[in-house]
């Protein structure tokens, strides 16, 4: 399986709801270096995964109206707890999509799976992967 990885990072704001989440039930802020890897079986007759810079690109329209944000006043994350699993999640959803259209330089059949990474800090990371 052949892979391409592009890398961005977003600061949000945020809080949760239920007390499993003790003081993060309060505002608080978050810097997530958010790693995306696009994967192939077979590489196209270009010889890539993936069109690099169109999927940096996606990644930083995926992130970039979150930027500087409280997630908790956004339409889109109404009612949700927006942990970092669930944030994951949000991101591939919006790629797969974009994959799908073939908006990614390739035709989003030829791609296999997409894996995302939302490194929290050196020591925590939340992903969610499925196929395209």
């Amino acid at each position: 399986m052949f892979s391409v990885t592009v890398r961005d990072h977003v600061m949000i704001a945020h809080s949760f709801r239920g007390e499993l989440f003790g003081p993060a039930q309060g505002l608080h802020g978050a810097t997530y270096v958010v790693d995306v890897t696009f994967r192939a079986r077979e590489l196209d007759p270009n010889g890539v995964v993936i069109d690099i810079a169109a999927a940096h690109q996606a990644l930083k329209d995926t992130l970039g109206p979150w930027a500087y944000r409280n997630l908790d006043e956004l339409p889109e994350f109404a009612g949700v707890n927006t942990t970092t699993e669930f944030l994951a999640k949000a991101v591939f959803d919006k790629l797969a999509a974009r994959a799908r259209a073939g908006a990614l330089g390739r035709p989003g059949g030829e791609l296999d799976s997409i894996e995302v990474v939302l490194n929290e800090s050196h020591v925590a990371s939340a992903g969610f992967s499925g196929p395209v």
